[in-house]
């Protein structure tokens, strides 16, 4: 038996990949969790929800949801957590996970465009997830897991948008973690560094800076999706476990330390 047995978590940005999100995903279904994912790319979802099923016995409900600068994101929010109320009667675990960028274009050179995409899929998705869910963490006295980053934490160059939009996802942990704790609702930040497939990308491009934050990370290595990541994740949510609320985690090559 697995510790969410009989439980539901909401992921955003779960789909098949190497991400954060799947690991996190893989993590919470080896423990019995029922899932809801969301993302971008319906197939990534599907591709998710089969090997998630057969792998591990639990149910998936995968929701093609994007939270973009239009008029219908609110809504699609809302039928997200609407389904998986009706599909599962319960939301125990949120996990934030879910954000775009245009990473990599100077403050002076970016557009209101590349700053709307950092903010809308972030920020503001975080947001809407947050405020929908209320009701039925309130109900389960369940967890709330926010994805901030070392962007915003250092100032990365080239990663403004992104940057704003994870220390605005802090400011509003730590508000929720105010307001919610007389609900017994955690609310806590995790700023990961994993091995994704965005990682890789980003070591093809700037191979110096990557060495340069490889070197800087205790363990001569960045933190594995699943073991690493997903874990600490697992461990947050746990209704076993009540960490101290309104934290900011930060995960570098394994390592749990609070700033």
């Amino acid at each position: 038996m697995g510790i969410f047995d009989g439980k539901t978590a909401i992921i955003t940005g779960g789909g098949k990949a190497k991400s954060i999100g799947y690991g996190i995903a893989t993590a919470y279904a080896k423990e019995g969790a029922n899932l809801v994912l969301t993302g971008r790319n319906e197939q990534k979802l599907l591709d998710a929800k089969e090997e998630l099923e057969r792998l591990y016995g639990i149910k998936v409900l995968a929701m093609q949801a994007e939270v973009t600068p239009d008029d219908e994101a609110e809504d699609r929010v809302k039928e997200v957590v609407k389904t998986t109320i009706k599909t599962f009667g319960r939301i125990d675990v949120l996990i934030n996970n879910a954000q775009a960028s245009a990473s990599g274009i100077p403050l002076s050179m970016q557009t209101r465009d590349h700053f709307d995409l950092g903010i809308y899929s972030g920020l503001y998705a975080t947001f809407y997830y947050m405020r929908e869910c209320y009701p039925y963490l309130k109900e389960t006295q369940g967890s709330v897991i926010n994805f901030a980053s070392g962007a915003g934490l250092f100032g990365n160059a080239g990663q403004c948008s992104y940057a704003a939009a994870k220390e605005g996802i802090r400011g509003l942990s730590r508000v929720a973690a105010t307001e919610w704790g007389k609900d017994n609702i955690n609310v806590n930040v995790v700023c990961p560094l994993a091995m994704t497939s965005q990682l890789e990308n980003f070591k093809a491009s700037y191979p110096e800076a990557y060495e340069k934050n490889l070197k800087a990370v205790p363990m001569g290595r960045f933190g594995d999706s699943e073991n690493d990541i997903g874990r600490v994740c697992v461990h947050l949510g746990s209704p076993d476990f009540k960490y101290m609320s309104g934290e900011t985690i930060t995960l570098e090559g394994g390592m749990g330390l609070r700033p």
